[in-house]
Parts: C-alpha cells; sequence; structure tokens
C-alpha cells in the first residue's frame, strides 16, 4: 500500500504522511504482537505501519517547509501558515502540537527546527522525525523538503466533546564528557562547518586536537572510530508575544578535526554559542528509557482521578526513536515504557537517524541541573515519546 492507496481509501481530506524510515514500531496485523523492526538492507519494501487517528475537538493540516533556492529556506512563510491555520481554527497563534517530517540530506534543517521551536508558545509540543526521506498528501511542488502536521483546537467544537491533550517526553542515548567550551569562530567552508573553541569564560583558544585528546583521555580509550557529537546550547525568548524563555539543545557529529578547528556538517552553530562534548553511552540510555516509564506511570495514576468532573485517559502514542536492538543489544527497550504502562492502548513508530522533541523533557542522568531544563531537543541519539490523552467533560 503507497501513500496514494492510502489517501483514496481515507479520503482526499484527511492529511497523509508517508516517510521511509530505518524500522518501524508497532503491532503486528497477523500474530497481533508487538514488534520493534529495524531493516536490513534490501527488506525496506516488506512491511510498513499504518497509524489512523481520530480527534475529537482538533483540526488537522499538512504545511510544507520550502525552498527559495538549492540552499535557501523559506522559514517565516512556514512559520506564518502554522500561525494562520492555527489561529483561524482556535484563535491562538501557536497551535496544541506539531509533528515534523523532514528530508535528513538539506543541510541547515536543525536550525530550521529550532527557530520553529523558538516562534512557537512553550505550550506547543513538538515531535518529529528530521531525518527521512517523506511525502504527504496535496504536495505543492518540488521545493518542499519538509512537513509539518498540525494540530489546532477547534474552538467551535461541539458542546460535550472533551479536551484531547499531547505529551512529549525524550529519552537520551549520549553522556556529556568534558567541561563547558565556547565557539570562538565559526566558518562555512567546503559544505562544513568549522568551529574553534575555548573554554567557557577564558579568552584563549585551544587547538581542537588538544581537546580530543582530552575527551579521550577521559572516557579512557583512544578509539579513533567512536563518534563524538557537541551539544550546542541556546536561550531565547519564544511564542508571538515572546514573554516565554526557552533552552534548547540540538546536536551535531563531529566529522573529524585538524589541528585548529572541529568540522561538522550542518549548520547552526553561531559565535559565542556554549557546547559540551558527548558519547554513545547505552547505560545512560537504558536509565534513561526507566525515568521515562517511571513519569508514564503517572499518567495511569492520573486517569482514575476526577479534577472538577473530568477524567483523562490515554488513547495512543507514537514513538520516533533513532537507538533500537542495535543501540540497545535486544529488541523492544524503545516501546517498553509505553507497553508496559498502558498496555492494549494502540501504540506506533519508527526508527530514524534523528528525532525532534519539544515539550516536557526527561533529564540526562548525568547533566547539570541546567542541562536537565532543556524544553526543545534535536537529539543524535534517543527517542521522542508523543502520548495522546481525551479528558472527557462529565455534565454535572
Amino acid at each position: 500500500m503507497n501513500g496514494l492507496q492510502i489517501t483514496q481509501s481515507l479520503g482526499s481530506n484527511i492529511p497523509v504522511i508517508t516517510n521511509s524510515t530505518l524500522g518501524i514500531i508497532g503491532r503486528d496485523a497477523f500474530s497481533d504482537e508487538f514488534k520493534e523492526t529495524q531493516w536490513r538492507r534490501g527488506d525496506e519494501d516488506n512491511a510498513i505501519i499504518l497509524t489512523v487517528g481520530f480527534l475529537p475537538g482538533l483540526k488537522v493540516t499538512t504545511i510544507p517547509l520550502l525552498m527559495k533556492n538549492p540552499i535557501t529556506f523559506i522559514l517565516k512563510k512556514f512559520v506564518t501558515d502554522i500561525r494562520e491555520f492555527s489561529t483561524s481554527v482556535s484563535g491562538c497563534s501557536s497551535p496544541a502540537a506539531i509533528m515534523m517530517f523532514a528530508d535528513q540530506y538539506r543541510v541547515g534543517l536543525i536550525d530550521v527546527v529550532e527557530k520553529m521551536g523558538y516562534a512557537m508558545s512553550q505550550k506547543t509540543v513538538i515531535v518529529g522525525d528530521y531525518s527521512s526521506p517523506f511525502r504527504y498528501s496535496n504536495c505543492p511542488d518540488a521545493w518542499s523538503v519538509g512537513a509539518a502536521l498540525v494540530f489546532a483546537v477547534d474552538r467551535n467544537k461541539p458542546s460535550g466533546i472533551g479536551e484531547t491533550q499531547f505529551h512529549a517526553v525524550l529519552s537520551s542515548g549520549l553522556s556529556p564528557v568534558g567541561p563547558t567550551y565556547e565557539a570562538a569562530s565559526v566558518l562555512e567552508k567546503s559544505n562544513s562547518i568549522w568551529i574553534s573553541a575555548r573554554r567557557e569564560g577564558w579568552g584563549q583558544n585551544i587547538d581542537a586536537e588538544t581537546i580530543r585528546n582530552q575527551v579521550y583521555d577521559q572516557l579512557g580509550d583512544r578509539n579513533q572510530n567512536r563518534i563524538l557529537y557537541i551539544g550546542v546550547t541556546k536561550k531565547g525568548k519564544c511564542g508571538q508575544e515572546k514573554v516565554g524563555r526557552m533552552t534548547s539543545l540540538a546536536f551535531y557529529e563531529v566529522r573529524r578535526n585538524n589541528r585548529k578547528y572541529f568540522f561538522v556538517s550542518e549548520k547552526g552553530v553561531n559565535l559565542g554559542d556554549t557546547f559540551r562534548f558527548y558519547h554513545l553511552d547505552s547505560t545512560a540510555a537504558r536509565s534513561s528509557v526507566t525515568a521515562i516509564s517511571s513519569h508514564l506511570r503517572s499518567f495511569n495514576r492520573g486517569s482514575n482521578n476526577t479534577t472538577g468532573g473530568d477524567k483523562q485517559e490515554v488513547f495512543g502514542g507514537l514513538i520516533f526513536s533513532c537507538c533500537g536492538a542495535r543501540f540497545f543489544g535486544e529488541p523492544n527497550i524503545d516501546s517498553s515504557p509505553f507497553v508496559d504502562n498502558f498496555p492494549g492502548v494502540t501504540l506506533g513508530g519508527a526508527f530514524c537517524r534523528r528525532v525532534i522533541g519539544r515539550g516536557v523533557l526527561t533529564p540526562y542522568a548525568k547533566e547539570s541541573q541546567e542541562q536537565k531544563a532543556m524544553q526543545c531537543r534535536v537529539q543524535a541519539r534517543g527517542a521522542v515519546y508523543l502520548i495522546m490523552s481525551y479528558r472527557q467533560r462529565k455534565w454535572n
């Protein structure tokens, strides 16, 4: 079944997004067994996950991220279109939730995601797959390199309809190593970004080679094939009114370095930005998943309580993960927090190279209080969980 067949089956007025991922998460249509499946080469066309949602009290549309030319995003129109749709439906310029899909081959998308996060209210939950080829219904032209599935509350919903709520939590498979650095210079050369650094608050630059050797020393080995990332921290006001402040953290893979500079392939690092180095850590990832499971148990406790006659119930979830059995050494770790806490509730998901998470985020076990407060991340190794609940209003 392809995107056209799905659209024909559901109707042309139903927004449909299909994307080509590294694997799928969901319940087998034949055995009813819950599975996590990561593709081997050549297996990509052997299975699909189809998730269809009915969300009372919401209106949903797809909004494209377009490019003016092969290197320039039309970001202002993208943000404006999201705000105008939300305002027309709910009277509020920021929607309840955004599910973002984008093509990994477009340099600069991390920067786009970050700016979109600052443009929306802190209450807007944003999740998605930053890194997979995609298609969506009614695609306007070939310059579309991203798409947002936008969920806005219908202010004209019939009386008696309750409230659909979105909640996002994020696990991590990365751990920080070493002190905090500051970008002393940022240069764009040959399709890569060159970054020189100094210790935060220091005036003197440190050679990239020296910093990398210090990282290896702290990790206790000299594995030249070890994948390292820099986690870049930024702060700014968010929402159209710019009344709230948000801290974001985006990860960039360190491709290599010469004596003076580190090289990353993505735009988004600016002069003066602070960052730390991170490495893959499956032990920390398991701890993070355990923390997620504990956090989700609070939804079960809340579902049996009433507040002003209202009852909240989790009815579905989505997972975007870049971990899986190849990272953990066994399957079904990513999905376990949701499956264990909400058995029988609909869950779907996908494996991808990067995930987007903005909302209530579960902290890293090894991070400082400031880093635990991050509200928006473009994550290189981890999973984002979107939990959907419905609060039914009871008549007195």
